[in-house]
């Protein structure tokens, strides 16, 4: 029994080396506290006419939305610049042209004045149309400038009666400027092509739609939203790849964000100096119907196309965002002067567009780029991800091959006292 007890502990004790070897060095991180822009956000409130049905806590929707706007604007950080948008709450004739262009800045983006916002919002009556897609144009243009967070949030109860202005490839077409604009959506008692709707709205620009039906969820839910602009992020720098290494954009340390068509191919150079590694990962949103079994491969080649390290990932139509990475190090070098090295970022997929869905603009993709520090021994990390646990690995391979000698040794000597008394 005392013999088992002190191989079990030695193999713990092993065990628990092995992990810490596992660990990598601790590198250099990108630095992403760089000063930004104060983050503004612009909420944009539907006043169509629908907005009077009383279905929200026995009240109209028109009220409780006037309720949670008091709350948020009594709550909201001091660093946020708010901003109010309103669509449909001015023209209430019939004419369509007319009815589409019905949207405005009820309080401009800026440093916010409480009382002033409140009354504004005081003064809206349901009114009209529900132009969802001019709306969003517009505040984009209002949240322009800036390298700060920009987020919309959008509150309708309805869809968008300005057809063939899909509110859905207007979104898609923010997202493609890469500017880092989010767009929030939340629907009051929505039925499903509402639901729909705002959601293929928000799932292109990386935002979240939220089903509404009580006065405190409206409230809540705005309320996070604007508080999260005041959260510190990184905002994605647009870069647009190459079709070919040569004659691709050179990266940095950062996160980076461009457009991919279906089955293509795209290059971004990264200069790696010895000692250093390079960490990358890739992630390709499905921001539109496809067709299912499809895959993201990230590789890093050489200048001259020789494949150093991929990384890959496969899917099967359950998950909209499909992501993978890879882990180069480069080895330390004697010589001081010694160059960088050139490495070749290709990012391809294999979606494929459902029938009758555009395939135009390409699909959002969002590079992460990390050059740090390497490890003291560049060659061990390529050595299937152990490291350093490498010889902790084999010490543990020889003390369990000797340890069951030495068992089957006792064992037998135990057997052969017994045999003889």
């Amino acid at each position: 029994m005392i013999t088992r007890q002190r191989l079990a502990a030695g193999v713990c004790a092993l065990l628990a080396a092995l992990t810490a070897g596992i660990a990598f060095p601790t590198g250099a991180v990108a630095d992403e506290t760089a000063e930004q822009a104060a983050p503004k956000v612009e909420l944009v409130l539907d006043v169509s006419g629908s907005m009077r049905a009383r279905d929200i806590d026995g009240g109209s929707r028109m009220s409780a939305a006037k309720q949670a706007f008091n709350e948020v604007l009594d709550a909201t950080p001091e660093e946020v610049q708010l901003g109010i948008r309103t669509l449909g709450a001015n023209y209430r004739g019939n004419d369509r042209k007319t009815g589409c262009k019905d949207t405005a800045q009820l309080y401009p983006v800026g440093t916010l004045n409480r009382t002033e916002a409140k009354t504004a919002v005081a003064t809206l009556t349901p009114t009209g149309w529900t132009p969802i897609g001019p709306a969003l144009l517009k505040a984009a243009g209002d949240l322009d400038g800036g390298n700060g967070t920009r987020r919309i949030v959008l509150i309708s109860d309805g869809e968008d009666t300005c057809q063939p202005l899909d509110p859905c490839e207007v979104a898609r077409e923010i997202a493609a400027k890469g500017i880092g604009l989010t767009i929030d959506t939340l629907g009051l008692v929505p039925d499903a092509k509402t639901r729909d709707q705002l959601s293929c709205i928000a799932d292109a620009t990386g935002g979240t739609y939220t089903s509404v039906q009580h006065k405190e969820e409206l409230t809540d839910r705005v309320g996070q939203l604007v508080k999260r602009a005041a959260d510190p992020v990184v905002t994605p720098v647009a870069v647009e790849g190459a079709t070919a290494c040569t004659s691709a954009p050179t990266l940095k340390s950062g996160l980076y964000t461009d457009r991919e068509e279906f089955g293509q191919h795209r290059y971004y150079r990264v200069d790696v100096k010895p000692g250093q590694e390079l960490r990358a990962s890739v992630s390709v949103a499905a921001d539109r119907e496809v067709n299912p079994d499809y895959g993201v491969l990230l590789r890093a080649v050489t200048v001259h196309g020789r494949e150093i390290v991929r990384g890959e990932a496969a899917g099967n139509g359950r998950t909209d965002v499909i992501s993978t990475g890879l882990r180069y190090p480069k080895a330390k070098s004697d010589d001081e002067n010694a160059p960088a090295e050139t490495v070749c970022l290709q990012v391809s997929n294999s979606f494929s567009a459902a029938s009758g869905v555009k395939t135009t603009p390409g699909m959002p993709v969002e590079l992460t780029v990390d050059v740090v520090d390497g490890p003291d021994q560049a060659s061990d990390v390529a050595s299937f991800g152990l490291g350093r646990g490498w010889w902790l690995l084999g010490a543990l391979v020889l003390t369990g091959f000797l340890a069951g000698v030495l068992w089957g040794w006792v064992s037998r000597l135990r057997i052969a006292v017994w045999r003889t008394n």
